[in-house]
């Protein structure tokens, strides 16, 4: 076959008809995306599968909550690995598809899979549940196109970057990755398998791991690949790397002067002209579906953005936005999900923080998704909002929707600089509203506390947030202090003493005067002292429980 083969003719001959794969996603696609590199079939027909129907829906089972498994659903059965718990699993899956599991699978769990008619995949022991899940996601959604949509750009489906992937390996005879402008993995070929470990590690990690990075970085690859539309070959001996790795060949992806991402290509020697102008062409081919991928899915998100953010508005339009996010008609619990504030204020800081806000969506979708088909996600004013159906029997639908929140903070990485608040359960579209408020004010005070990798109920921070939205009217009505607080903080700012701090203190450690003490770091004999200079100073009886509380409101409410 020579090198230039156009494409549409490249995928004629080997065997494939790829706008097939946009009429319906089918179990042999998935394991021709990923099969191999990433799981393998134990037991069970594949093709029977896709004879019969599409594959799409990606369920989590836990056997505890018995989650609703959909007709042709693909099943991640985390946390399954005894072997009588496989077979009892495979006997309550209905007619899903496939189930992916994690430990070997013996015969006693073959024969059960057999006897429940779906296909037993085996995953990779070291893919992580959520990068899998990921993967599947991806592969099951076609790309990110709808199942109906027949646009092909050079004979491909439109944004299938897979596809992609295996048509530009198959004319360079070698293996292929799609990546983003930040090296991030979008796409791979076949062929993965057995090659050196920073391609395993970029295709298991989805990211080219930043210790690569660093070496191209600083050897100036980055600047040469980025400054020039022609291919660059990489040398992997470059002082820094280490031994084993294949040369690469690479280009970047761009549109007009945006740069969009780059190919890269494990090779056995440098590319000839004729390769080298093959990638070239491939170059300009991927930069139609990178394009075709980014509107498909601003698209998207701007339409679930808008549906999610009227249904939690309630009103006129809530109940028909919530029919066409297929959520009428059963309970809800809303979560609320965003960044702790950083302090940054740059253009710099500000676009890394939106594009991880993005990155916040899109995990977060792809996980509820996998927890409950159903479930809605959505970027609404620097919130990520969540809408997750639970069913009429759950008994506490928020504990459940808290449990679920934890895990997924606890799978990300960057669960140390976001919070996730739990709003109550909405029965009627007339109260998502109110649910919606609810978990905002349960999101600022985790926000305001600043500690990341929590998440929480209304019922545990209640008194966070009525002092939250008490200091809110004080300072709308520009209150200041008064009586005891405000002789006392005049007293401190002429004599540069520190009654205040003593007085908030003591009332904290509820009167322990050794606790107080240790608190501000002076010994309890001086506590005592200070302490007394708070009554004569502040002309407040501290053995009156009204004016203690007072003014430990005050010290809460005005001081901040």
């Amino acid at each position: 076959m020579p090198w230039r083969a156009d494409l549409p003719t490249l995928l004629a001959s080997r065997g494939r008809t790829y706008r097939d794969r946009v009429t319906r996603v089918s179990l042999p696609k998935v394991l021709a995306d990923l099969g191999g590199t990433l799981f393998e079939p134990a037991a069970g027909e594949p093709q029977r599968v896709g004879e019969v129907g599409e594959v799409g829906d990606l369920v989590i089972y836990d056997a505890a909550e018995k989650p609703e498994i959909p007709p042709g659903a693909v099943v991640l059965a985390v946390g399954v690995h005894d072997p009588d718990e496989m077979v009892s699993m495979l006997g309550n899956i209905g007619s899903a598809a496939a189930v992916v599991v994690r430990a070997p699978a013996g015969a006693k769990v073959r024969g059960a899979a057999e006897r429940a008619g779906v296909v037993l995949l085996v995953a990779a022991a070291d893919v992580p549940w959520m990068q899998l899940a990921e993967r599947l996601q991806a592969a099951l959604g076609g790309g990110g196109l709808s199942a109906m949509d027949a646009e092909t750009l050079g004979g491909l489906p439109a944004g299938d970057l897979f596809a992609l992937a295996n048509a530009i390996a198959a004319q360079l005879d070698a293996p292929v990755t799609i990546e983003d402008r930040e090296s991030r993995l979008l796409a791979f070929s076949d062929g993965q398998l057995g090659l050196d470990q920073s391609r395993v590690e970029t295709v298991l990690g989805r990211q080219v791991p930043e210790r690569y990075l660093d070496v191209l970085a600083r050897h100036g690859v980055f600047d040469e690949l980025f400054g020039s539309d022609r291919p660059v070959d990489v040398d992997p001996g470059l002082p820094g790397l280490p031994p084993g790795l294949m040369p690469r060949a690479a280009i970047a992806v761009r549109a007009g002067d945006e740069v969009l991402g780059s190919i890269w290509a494990a090779v056995h020697e440098p590319l000839s002209a004729e390769r080298s102008a093959a990638l070239t062409d491939a170059a300009k081919l991927a930069a139609l579906h990178l394009l075709r991928v980014r509107a498909g899915s601003d698209v998207h998100r701007r339409l679930r953005a808008g549906l999610l953010s009227t249904a939690l508005e309630g009103g006129a339009g809530g109940r028909a936005a919530l029919d066409r996010l297929g959520l009428a008609g059963g309970p809800v619990v809303v979560l609320a999900l965003a960044l702790l504030e950083d302090g940054a204020s740059s253009v710099v800081a500000e676009t890394r923080r939106e594009a991880e806000r993005q990155r916040l969506s899109d995990g977060f979708a792809m996980y509820l998704a996998g927890v409950h088909p159903r479930s809605a996600v959505a970027l609404v004013e620097q919130v990520v909002y969540g809408l997750l159906p639970v069913g009429d029997e759950v008994a506490e639908p928020e504990d459940r929707a808290a449990g679920i929140a934890r895990t997924f903070l606890g799978r990300l990485g960057t669960s140390g600089e976001a919070v996730l608040a739990v709003g109550p359960c909405a029965h009627r579209f007339t109260e998502l509203a109110a649910a919606r408020s609810r978990a905002g004010r349960v999101l600022r005070v985790l926000r305001a506390r600043g500690k990341g990798g929590v998440v929480a109920r209304f019922s545990e921070v209640h008194a966070d947030v009525v002092i939250l939205e008490a200091r809110d009217a004080a300072v709308a009505q520009g209150d200041v202090p008064t009586g005891a607080i405000a002789l006392l903080q005049a007293y401190d700012e002429r004599h540069h003493s520190n009654l205040v701090a003593t007085l908030a203190a003591w009332l904290d450690a509820l009167g322990e005067v050794n606790t107080a003490a240790e608190t501000v770091h002076i010994h309890p004999n001086t506590f005592r002292y200070r302490l007394r200079r708070v009554s004569e100073v502040g002309r407040i009886d501290l053995t009156d429980s009204e004016q203690r509380f007072a003014a430990m409101l005050q010290l809460r409410v005005l001081r901040g």
